[in-house]
């Protein structure tokens, strides 16, 4: 071969090398695509009662059943509440709602939790005395009909009031947690018959060190793990708390990742320990995983910004399948899917089957069962809910 040949040769493999490298690069370096599933639309038919549209808010799956929860809204503002379960995940039927108060008639139930075949809601209606939201508790009785549980108004309203946020579950009974004036609260009962609400307890409540305020729970072997933040001059902390019996409490503050502030919103249990995800100030959404050596920084997902709606974004969903984790956040676009392979230290986006915007009155919310995901949204005009796969296979 001569020598002008042999250089063209070298220059050519050359420039295949340098290509190959630089797509290797732009494939490694650059954001992944979102993983596109093959959504299945699923029906959930209208309650008995008057007509409207659905208002579907949370859902949940234990026992080999699934449920969802929301309400009904009329074309005049009203609401009711409304139930669903199913045994297969796909066919749905009405639960029977039986109502205990003028407010419970008109509930929206938000958060819903089950144990074995039994099954508990959170419910609230806005605009009660000073616009507080009138909040209340749903128990399944013994003929499968969900009914509104009794309680004096201060157990969930009153003076003291902030917010009641999320249920769950677990051997040792049930909790709600949300805030109340003296900072982060719970709500413990042993059977969601009656709850008994534990505020300023040391520890849990704001202290010298600030104010806190709970976010979600998960129930471990050692009993509840509560995850939240503490608002303190510096600006906002990650928190955790564990308690064997939910009336004493024992904190944990979170490394701050990147940013060194932030707040820890949803957790639940993987395979490699619990996960906790929530805001991260300029890194967007932020994961920690707890271990025998405690909390650590793991990764980052989603983007930063204000919301659509002009809030603060934050995380709405998390769930675990298999050894996959499927996160909702509200971020600059609206409702967003992330999804983890390796218990949070990667993160890739997964498209929703339609766009749904963060404003007041959308949701998006999402259960699994093994490698099946059901996913509920709402997106200010309708109300859908849909099936699909954890991992996310593309289409």
């Amino acid at each position: 071969m001569g020598s002008v040949s042999a250089r063209r040769l070298v220059a050519v493999l050359t420039a295949v090398v340098l290509l190959a490298g630089c797509e290797r690069a732009t494939s490694f370096d650059g954001p992944e695509p979102p993983l596109r599933p093959a959504w299945a639309s699923l029906s959930l038919p209208l309650p008995p009662g008057p007509p409207g549209r659905l208002l579907l808010r949370d859902a949940a799956t234990c026992g080999g059943r699934w449920y969802v929860t929301g309400g009904v809204a009329d074309a005049a503002g009203g609401t009711r509440p409304a139930a669903w379960t199913s045994a297969d995940g796909v066919t749905f039927t009405p639960l029977t709602l039986v109502p205990s108060s003028f407010s419970g008639e008109q509930h929206v139930l938000s958060a819903v939790a089950c144990r074995g075949s039994r099954v508990a809601a959170v419910g609230s209606k806005g605009g009660g005395v000073h616009g507080n939201p009138r909040v209340g508790t749903w128990a399944q009785g013994p003929d499968g009909a969900l009914r509104e549980v009794l309680a004096p108004f201060e157990q969930f309203g009153g003076p003291r009031a902030v917010r009641v946020g999320r249920l769950v579950a677990g051997p040792r009974g049930w909790l709600v947690v949300g805030s109340r004036v003296a900072g982060a609260a719970v709500w413990i009962s042993p059977d969601s018959s009656a709850f008994t609400l534990v505020e300023g307890a040391p520890e849990l409540a704001g202290d010298g060190r600030g104010r806190t305020a709970a976010d979600d729970a998960v129930a471990v072997p050692s009993g509840w793990l509560v995850v939240g933040s503490l608002l303190a001059a510096a600006g906002p902390r990650p928190l955790a708390w564990t308690s064997a019996d939910g009336r004493v409490w024992r904190r944990a503050e979170l490394p701050g990742g990147p940013v060194g502030s932030g707040a820890a919103q949803r957790v639940v249990a993987s395979a490699r320990g619990p996960v906790a995800v929530g805001s991260a100030g300029a890194a967007g959404f932020g994961a920690w995983r707890l271990s025998g050596d405690g909390w650590r920084w793991v990764g980052t997902l989603g983007t930063a910004g204000t919301s659509a709606g002009g809030g603060v974004p934050s995380v709405a969903g998390l769930a675990a399948a298999g050894g996959d984790l499927v996160a909702v956040v509200r971020e600059a676009a609206g409702h967003a899917l992330w999804t983890s392979s390796d218990a949070g230290d990667s993160w890739r986006p997964m498209a929703l089957p339609r766009a749904v915007p963060d404003t007041g009155d959308t949701a998006v919310a999402v259960a699994t069962d093994g490698d099946r995901l059901l996913l509920v949204e709402d997106d200010g005009k309708g109300s859908r809910a849909w099936w699909g796969r954890v991992p996310a296979v593309d289409r």
